[in-house]
C-alpha cells in the first residue's frame, strides 16, 4: 500500500518569542520540521506535503533545502488542525493509499511506531497514536471501548470524567487518504476554542461505522516544542540519545557530554571522537578515524584511518583520504587530501587537491579568492611544501615537486621542480645595533 505524509508545519510558535516560524528553530543542526520528515521517510513515501503557514516563504526555502520533493501548501489562515489537514488534499487528489499526518514541532516519533500505525490499519479505519501520560494535564484524551477507540476529546470540552484518562492524543493519524479527506471535511468548529479539530475525525468515523484503534508509544517519542526550555530539552534529549547509539555501536567518545552531534551524523565503528568536539550537518566519519579535541566538522568526509585536529575545522566540501592527517588550526574546504598526506599545522587548503603522501608545512594558504570568483589549487603525490608557502590559484604543483619556505607560486610548478618565489636575503653588517641605539637616543632626548 502506498504511503503519503502530511507534516503540519504552520504555526507561529508564539511561546518562542521569536520571528522565526517555530518550525525552523534548529535541533540538531536541521529546522525541526527535517526530524518529522525523517522518520516518515523510512516509510519510503510516494508523496510529501508539507503544510506552511506563518513565514510560509521561510519554511519553503528550508523544505528546498532539507526535502526538495516535499509539495508545499499554504493555510493562510490557522483555523484548526483538521483545517491544516484539508489543504492538502488538491495535492493528493490522484493519490491512492494511506497518509499519515506528522507535525513539524514534534521531532521524537520513530519509524517503528508508524510502521505500527500502518500495521493498525489493516484492522482499523482510522489510527491513532497514543501514549500514557505521567502528569497528562491538558492533552486530548482518548476514550476507548475494549480495543477500540470511541472518541478523542480535547482537555477544554472534556468532563471530569474524561479528564481522569491517562491515555493521551499525540495528533498523529493514519487513515485511508481519500477517508481521511472526507472525515476532514466534515468536522465543524462548535467547541470551546472554535477551531475545526482533527481529532473530530475518530467519532465521525465510528458514526459511519467505520472502526477507530490506538497505536501506544513512549512518551518520549510525542514531546512537542513549543518553548525555548523544550527546545533545549529536546537538543539534550537528542544528543543523549545519538551518543549512546554510537556507543552501542562501537564507537569511542571519550568525554561523551561534549561531543555535539548533527541528526545526520554517521560514525563508523571502531572511530574515535575525543570531545570536545562539534558535528555540524552532513558529516561522515568512517571506521577507525580519529577525532582530537576542539575540532568542528560540517559537510565532509573523513576515511578510515584518517586523524583530525585537535582544533581543526573541515568545511563543507572537505574530503580526507585513508590515513590523512589534518592538525592544529588547519582549516579545510571543498579540498580533497589525498591517501596519508599531512597537513598538521597552521593552515588553510580551500578549493584544492593534495595528492598522496604529500607534507604541507605550517602556514600554507591557498589563495582561491581574487574578489569575484574561486580559484582552484592543484598539489601532486608526494610534493614537499616549504612552510609559509602561498598558492595563488589557479595553480597546479607537479608529483614529488618542492616548494622553498616563504614562497609566493603564482605559476605551474612542474613534477620534480623546486620553486622558489621570495626576495633574495640581505644583511646589513652592523645595522641592528646603530638603529637600536639612534631609537634609544631619541627615547631619552625626549625625557
Amino acid at each position: 500500500m502506498a504511503t503519503a505524509l502530511i507534516v503540519l508545519a504552520a504555526g507561529k510558535g508564539t511561546r518562542m518569542n521569536s520571528d522565526r516560524p517555530k518550525v525552523l528553530h534548529p535541533l540538531a543542526g536541521v529546522p525541526l520540521f527535517v526530524h518529522a520528515l525523517a522518520a516518515g521517510r523510512a516509510l519510503d513515501p510516494e508523496a510529501v506535503v508539507l503544510v506552511a503557514g506563518h513565514g510560509a516563504e521561510a519554511v519553503a526555502r528550508a523544505a528546498e533545502a532539507h526535502a526538495p520533493d516535499a509539495q508545499i501548501v499554504v493555510q493562510a489562515e490557522q483555523l484548526g488542525t483538521a483545517h491544516a489537514v484539508a489543504q492538502a488534499a488538491p495535492l493528493l487528489a490522484g493519490f491512492s493509499g494511506d497518509a499519515i499526518v506528522l507535525y513539524g514541532d514534534t521531532p521524537f516519533i520513530t519509524p517503528e511506531t508508524l510502521e505500527a500505525m500502518l500495521d493498525a490499519r489493516r484492522r482499523h479505519a482510522v489510527v491513532v497514536l497514543g501514549f500514557e501520560a505521567a502528569d497528562p494535564g491538558r492533552y486530548g484524551r482518548l476514550v476507548t471501548a475494549g480495543e477500540g477507540l470511541e472518541r478523542i476529546v480535547e482537555f477544554k470540552d472534556a468532563t471530569d470524567e474524561e479528564r481522569a484518562i491517562s491515555l493521551c492524543n499525540s495528533g498523529v493519524v493514519c487513515a485511508d487518504s481519500a477517508l481521511l479527506f472526507e472525515l476532514v471535511a466534515a468536522v465543524g468548529n462548535d467547541n470551546a476554542s472554535g477551531e475545526y479539530y482533527l481529532t473530530d475525525i475518530v467519532a465521525l468515523a465510528r458514526a459511519r461505522g467505520l472502526s477507530a484503534g490506538v497505536v501506544r508509544c513512549d512518551e518520549a517519542e510525542t514531546l512537542g516544542i513549543n518553548t525555548r526550555p523544550e527546545l533545549a530539552a529536546a537538543e539534550a534529549a537528542f544528543q543523549a540519545r545519538a551518543r549512546a547509539a554510537l556507543q552501542d555501536d562501537g564507537v569511542t567518545l571519550s568525554a561523551p557530554e561534549t561531543v555535539i552531534l548533527a541528526q545526520d551524523t554517521a560514525i563508523g565503528r571502531e572511530a574515535e571522537v575525543h570531545g570536545p568536539v562539534v558535528f555540524g550537518p552532513g558529516v561522515t566519519v568512517e571506521s577507525g578515524a580519529v577525532i582530537r579535541p576542539f575540532s568542528h566538522l560540517e559537510g565532509c568526509h573523513v576515511s578510515e584511518g584518517a586523524i583530525v585536529g585537535p582544533f581543526a575545522r573541515l568545511r563543507p566540501g572537505a574530503e580526507l583520504a585513508e590515513g590523512a592527517h589534518v592538525g592544529n588550526f588547519v582549516e579545510i574546504k571543498n579540498a580533497i587530501v589525498g591517501p596519508g598526506a599531512k597537513i598538521n599545522h597552521l593552515s588553510y587548503i580551500g578549493d584544492a587537491s593534495v595528492g598522496e603522501g604529500t607534507n604541507i608545512g605550517a602556514g600554507t594558504i591557498t589563495c582561491n579568492y581574487d574578489g569575484v570568483f574561486k580559484h582552484r589549487t592543484e598539489i601532486g603525490a608526494r610534493a614537499f611544501v616549504g612552510s609559509n608557502t602561498l598558492f595563488v590559484a589557479p595553480v597546479r604543483v607537479g608529483d614529488e615537486a618542492m616548494t622553498a619556505s616563504g614562497t609566493v607560486v603564482t605559476r605551474d610548478v612542474a613534477p620534480g621542480a623546486l620553486a622558489v618565489g621570495r626576495a633574495r636575503q640581505e644583511d646589513k653588517p652592523g645595522f641592528a645595533r646603530r638603529f637600536f641605539a639612534k631609537l634609544r637616543a631619541a627615547k631619552a632626548q625626549k625625557g
